[in-house]
C-alpha cells in the first residue's frame, strides 16, 4: 500500500501526470471524488505518496477539473504542480494539456494514472517503467485479469499475445465483442515522450462517449509500429480504483489490513485487530498494546509500552512510553508524557499536554493546558487555558472559567495545591503553591501561597416547612 516504508531513488528523467479532474457521479456527493477519504486521508493523497516515492515531485502535474481550487488546497506540501482542465472532454484530452509541461520539463518517460486509485503501489510503477525500458517500447500499460470485467475497457491482443488496442466497454458492445475478454486495462501508462508526443494531437472524438481516450494512444502506437506493451499484474489489488462507496470502502478495508498486518509483524499487539483503524502516518513502536475497536489518525506517536484501550478514537497526538490511555477516551492534537494514565471517557483537546505521571480521568476535558508531573483530575471536570503545578490535585467537578464572551483568559494553579469538589476558578485567576481552595468555592481573585480560600455563604439551618395536602374525592 501506500505508507510502505520502502524508500525509492527519484528516477532520473521520469515525470508524473495524475488525472484528477474528474466529479465523480457515483459518489453521490458534492465532494471531489479524489478527495473522498481512506482512514481520512484523501485517496488523491495516497496516489501522490507513491509517484513521490519514484520521482521528483516537481515533475509530478496534476490535472484538476472540478473542484479545482479545493482539489489543490488539499494537496498543499506534496502535490507538485497542478494544471486546470477547464473542459472535462476525456483522459486524452487531460494529457494532451499537460504534455507541454512534460516536454519542457525535459523527461524522457512519462507515467499517467488516475486520482482514484489510492493503493497503486511504487514498486507496481516503478516495474511498468522498467519493463517499457527493457523491452523498448514507446507506450506500456498495467492489466488486470478480472472474473467480472464490466466497465472496464478491454486488451484486444493478436494470436501471438502482442497488444493491438484497448477499447472501452460500450464501444466494445457496439461492436460484435465474441468470446468474454477478462484482460482489462488497469489505467496506468508510461509513456515515451518524444514517440508518444507524435500521436497526441491525433486523439479523436470517434466514440461513444465522444471523448478524447488516452486509450486509443494504444492503437495509434501500433499502427505506427512502435512497440506497445501490457504488463499483466493478475489479479493484484492494489490496482483497484474508486467509482462508488462501495468500493471506496473495500479498498478502505484492504489498506487497513494491509496496515495492521504490518503493524504485528513488526511487533505491536492488537487486539481485536479487524476493529482497529491507523492512519499510513501513525508511527507505533514494537510493544505497544492495542485492544479494538480503536482508531488512531493523522500523525500520531505511540511509544512502547503504552496500552490504548478500545473505544479510543486518537489524531495527531503523541503518547509516551508506559502511558495508558482507557476506554472510550478521545485525544487530538495532544502530548501524554510517559507513565500518564488518561480516561476512561476522558477528552485531550489541542495543545494539552500532560507530563509525565499526571493523571486525567473519567468524564474530564482538558483543553490548550498544561498538566505537570504528577498532578490529577480524577473526575468530571473542565480544564481550559490553564497551567497546573507538579502534584496539584483537581476535585471533582471543577471548572476553569476561561472565556468572557469575547477573549480566553489563563488560569494558573501553583505546586502541590488542592482544588476541593465544585469549584469554579474564574480566570484570569493564580492559585499559589501548596494552598487549598474549599469545596464549591468561586474563586475570581489570586489566591497567594500557602493559603486557605474559601468563598462559600454561610450555612444556615432552619426548621422545614411541611404542607399538608389533601386528597380531593369526586
Amino acid at each position: 500500500m501506500p505508507q510502505n516504508e520502502t524508500e525509492h531513488c527519484p528516477e532520473a528523467g521520469l515525470g508524473a501526470i495524475i488525472l484528477a479532474a474528474g466529479k465523480g457521479t457515483r459518489m453521490k456527493t458534492a465532494k471531489p471524488k479524489v478527495l473522498h477519504e481512506l482512514l481520512q486521508l484523501p485517496m488523491l493523497w495516497y496516489v501522490h505518496q507513491a509517484v513521490n516515492s519514484v520521482l521528483d515531485a516537481q515533475r509530478t502535474w496534476t490535472v484538476v477539473g472540478y473542484a479545482h481550487r479545493e482539489v489543490q488546497q488539499a494537496c498543499v506540501g506534496y502535490g507538485g504542480h497542478f494544471i486546470h482542465q477547464q473542459e472535462q472532454l476525456g483522459t486524452g484530452h487531460a494529457v494532451q494539456i499537460a504534455w507541454p509541461a512534460v516536454e519542457q520539463a525535459r523527461c524522457e518517460w512519462c507515467l499517467v494514472l488516475n486520482g482514484d486509485a489510492p493503493l497503486i503501489q511504487p514498486e507496481s510503477l516503478l516495474h511498468l517503467v522498467n519493463t517499457c525500458r527493457e523491452e523498448q517500447a514507446v507506450l506500456g500499460f498495467a492489466s488486470l485479469e478480472l472474473d467480472d470485467p464490466s466497465g472496464y475497457g478491454r486488451v484486444i491482443r493478436r494470436a501471438d499475445g502482442s497488444v493491438t488496442a484497448v477499447v472501452e466497454e460500450k464501444d466494445l458492445m457496439a461492436q460484435d465483442p465474441g468470446p468474454e475478454i477478462n484482460e482489462v486495462n488497469a489505467g496506468v501508462y508510461c509513456l515515451h515522450v518524444p514517440a508518444v508526443g507524435r500521436h497526441l494531437h491525433r486523439l479523436s472524438q470517434d466514440n461513444a462517449q465522444g471523448e478524447y481516450y488516452i486509450t486509443e494512444l494504444v492503437d495509434l502506437c501500433v499502427r505506427a509500429g512502435d512497440r506497445v506493451v501490457a504488463v499483466s499484474a493478475g489479479r493484484d489489488s492494489s490496482f483497484l480504483g474508486v467509482n462508488n462507496p462501495r468500493e471506496l470502502l473495500a479498498c478502505e478495508a484492504l489498506l487497513q489490513q494491509d496496515i495492521n498486518d504490518r503493524m504485528l509483524n513488526k511487533g505491536v499487539i492488537l487486539r481485536n485487530a479487524d476493529q482497529i483503524r491507523i492512519s499510513p502516518l501513525a508511527r507505533i513502536q514494537p510493544g505497544v498494546d492495542i485492544t479494538g475497536p480503536a482508531e488512531i489518525y493523522g500523525e500520531c506517536t505511540i511509544q512502547s509500552g503504552a496500552h490504548i484501550g478500545s473505544h479510543v478514537w486518537i489524531k495527531n497526538a503523541r503518547i509516551g512510553p508506559e502511558a495508558a490511555v482507557l476506554e472510550f477516551s478521545h485525544l487530538e492534537e495532544a502530548h501524554v508524557d510517559g507513565g500518564c494514565r488518561v480516561g476512561p471517557f476522558a477528552r485531550l483537546r489541542p495543545g494539552t499536554h500532560l507530563k509525565p505521571g499526571a493523571r486525567v480521568g473519567n468524564f474530564v476535558e482538558v483543553k490548550k493546558s498544561v498538566l505537570a508531573e504528577g498532578c490529577k483530575a480524577n473526575h468530571l471536570s473542565y480544564i481550559g487555558d490553564a497551567e497546573v503545578g507538579q502534584g496539584a490535585n483537581i476535585g471533582a467537578g471543577t471548572i476553569t472559567c476561561n472565556y468572557d464572551g469575547y477573549r480566553k483568559h489563563k488560569t494558573v494553579i501553583g505546586k502541590d495545591a488542592f482544588i476541593g469538589s465544585n469549584t469554579a476558578l474564574v480566570a484570569p485567576v493564580k492559585i499559589g503553591e501548596n494552598s487549598i481552595v474549599g469545596a464549591g468555592s468561586a474563586v475570581s481573585k489570586d489566591v497567594p501561597d500557602n493559603s486557605l480560600a474559601l468563598t462559600r455563604a454561610k450555612q444556615k439551618n432552619m426548621p422545614r416547612r411541611v404542607i399538608a395536602i389533601k386528597d380531593e374525592k369526586e
